[in-house]
């Protein structure tokens, strides 16, 4: 999948090859060690995100978030790291996705109601964070 996602994007925007290449491996070794309930390895998630993403030629920062949106709440990874290597752009969109996740709740009508909310104010701040969960 990683080759199909990676040409989609090239032809779309030509220099984006660089991150890419530089995100995948990221990711690759971030879910490493990581499995799906279904068996299959973690990473066919985020390059299922990708693929997807791809497919509606969103920005590079959107793609690389895409394929990173799970590394900070399942691998351990920091938000610091993510932007020393990725930038503000890309990190602040994981963040973005990563607290939409995060909260519990007593009933499942709090948790509807909670992710409306915080998918309205994701929304407002950036829409690609939705795209991307």
């Amino acid at each position: 999948m990683w080759p199909e996602v990676l040409q989609k994007v090239t032809k779309y925007n030509p220099e984006a090859d660089l991150i890419l290449n530089k995100a995948y491996p990221f990711a690759l070794a971030a879910h490493q060690e990581q499995k799906r309930i279904s068996g299959e390895p973690f990473i066919h998630h985020p390059l299922a995100v990708a693929n997807i993403l791809a497919d509606l030629e969103l920005d590079i920062e959107t793609i690389v978030a895409g394929l990173l949106h799970d590394t900070v709440e399942d691998a351990g990874i920091t938000l610091d790291q993510i932007e020393k290597d990725f930038g503000q752009e890309v990190a602040s969109l994981v963040d973005g996705v990563t607290k939409l996740g995060r909260l519990e709740f007593k009933s499942r009508e709090e948790q509807q109601a909670e992710n409306l909310r915080k998918m309205f104010l994701a929304m407002a701040k950036d829409i690609r964070v939705i795209l991307i969960k």
